[in-house]
């Protein structure tokens, strides 16, 4: 288990305010996470090429993706036509700060 003190620490942190009683319970959560990455840091990983992405697509050199091209859809008129209220070309909405 990971003491008290070291939990507190991590809690102030994260501008996080816990009790005691909740700190040993975390301590005990993190002791558990901690042993979790302990048994993977075990694992032998030598001949194992390190992989830029899962699909392990070089996304350098894909052409599978949409050229970006710069291209106008709609007018400001066009986009303003079903606008419930406006103010020259733009949206007129509520004030959100009063």
């Amino acid at each position: 288990m990971i003491d008290e003190k070291k939990i507190m620490h991590i809690a102030k942190l994260a501008r996080l305010k816990i009790s005691t009683d909740e700190a040993a319970h975390y301590g005990d959560q993190l002791a558990k996470v901690l042993s979790h990455f302990d048994q993977i840091s075990k694992i032998d990983t030598t001949n194992v090429e390190p992989l830029v992405s899962p699909l392990e697509i070089d996304f350098f050199n894909d052409d599978s993706f949409r050229k970006d091209i710069d291209q106008s859809f709609f007018t400001a008129e066009e986009m303003l036509e079903n606008a419930p209220d406006k103010m020259g070309n733009l949206f007129k909405v509520p004030p959100v700060v009063g």
